[in-house]
């Protein structure tokens, strides 16, 4: 990944954890290359973990790691509108239970979030958009 995009990816997780705070959730960074947790949420007695995916445009989020799926890890999905340099924007932000992933959501075409072309597995932001009653700025989970 070259340096824009790291700048972008760096920026959507100071952007979540900076939400969080305000929240006022117990939530720390981890530090590393290649990590499936970017954040981890203290939530009274059990740890929540956050895997944050960011995008500077508004098509979609690369998402060739695979799922991990239990009952406490979140993915949050952050898109800044082709409009990353603008720090007045404020960005889409779209928080999954990692166990909807995959869940058969009847309205989408494909059944799921995740689009597979060839090697490359995608979640389109305009799949997100069409559940946004029900990911959209879903800081709630973390409360």
């Amino acid at each position: 990944m070259g340096e824009k995009g790291n700048r972008t990816n760096l920026a959507s997780e100071f952007y979540v954890l900076s939400v969080l705070h305000r929240l006022g959730v117990n939530a720390l960074l981890t530090l590393g290359n290649k990590k499936a947790v970017d954040i981890l949420v203290w939530k009274g007695d059990r740890a929540l973990t956050i895997d944050v995916k960011g995008i500077k445009g508004a098509s979609g989020f690369p998402f060739n790691n695979g799922v991990t799926v239990n009952g406490g890890h979140y993915y949050v999905f952050v898109s800044f509108l082709g409009k990353m340099e603008d720090p007045s924007l404020v960005p889409e932000v779209y928080v999954v239970p990692s166990k909807d992933i995959e869940k058969k959501h009847g309205e989408l075409e494909g059944g799921t979030l995740v689009w597979k072309g060839g090697n490359r597995k995608v979640i389109p932001l305009g799949k997100l958009k069409k559940l946004a009653n029900l990911y959209r700025d879903n800081w709630k989970v973390f409360l």
